[in-house]
């Protein structure tokens, strides 16, 4: 993507929503003007709005210049007993005008979410893999696993999010949606987790405002 185009279009807190409703636990986002935003993240893929957790995000613009961008978001608290919640998006143009891009993702965790996450992969989780190579020539599983699997969720909405940035509005929603889930489907063995109907179906009731969700309970 041009690095003119990302300057642009990463650089408010609705953008960031927009990006993060994508992976399937998110169940709802929305911006705080230029505040942050607030996020709804459910346990699995079919928690509903109401039993999600919310965690606030601060956000914060670094740097918008011709030649780099930073943003932050940052939240104190997040679901079962996680914490210190980051998210760091950084991007330079490359000479070929287009961007090199970084992006960082990290939280803290004490007792209580140590054990559900232990808990996690001694069962659902424990087939699941990461990107990295292990030491055995096979592919990172545990906590390591855990994190590169989030990192490229996100990764892959940053992009999805800007393929449909120059898109007509009315169609930019749909095509968020269809390109996250098809390039997630490019890595079966560590990010499949429903099928493309299945999908879009979710995604459709998670875009709407959660205000609104909220209010007709």
């Amino acid at each position: 993507h041009p690095y003119a185009l990302v300057r642009d279009a990463m650089a408010t807190p609705a953008a960031w929503c927009d990006i993060l409703v994508l992976p399937f636990n998110v169940k709802g986002c929305q911006p705080r003007g230029d505040e942050g935003l607030t996020l709804y993240v459910g346990r699995t893929a079919q928690t509903p709005l109401q039993d999600a957790v919310r965690i606030d995000f601060r956000f914060s613009l670094e740097a918008r210049g011709d030649d780099y961008l930073a943003a932050t978001l940052v939240a104190p608290i997040g679901p079962v007993g996680t914490s210190n919640y980051r998210i760091a998006f950084e991007a330079v143009p490359l000479p070929s005008g287009e961007a090199f891009v970084h992006l960082g993702y990290g939280y803290g965790y004490g007792t209580l979410s140590k054990l559900a996450m232990q808990a996690y992969l001694a069962t659902s989780g424990a087939s699941k893999v990461g990107f990295s190579e292990a030491g055995d020539g096979g592919l990172v599983g545990g906590m390591r696993g855990v994190l590169e699997r989030n990192t490229m969720r996100y990764f892959l909405a940053i992009d999805a999010y800007l393929d449909a940035a120059e898109a007509p509005p009315a169609t930019r929603a749909a095509k968020r949606l269809e390109s996250w889930f098809r390039e997630t489907e490019r890595y079966p063995r560590q990010l499949h987790e429903m099928t493309r109907e299945e999908y879009l179906a979710m995604k459709r009731r998670d875009l709407e405002p959660p205000a609104n969700r909220l209010a007709s309970r």
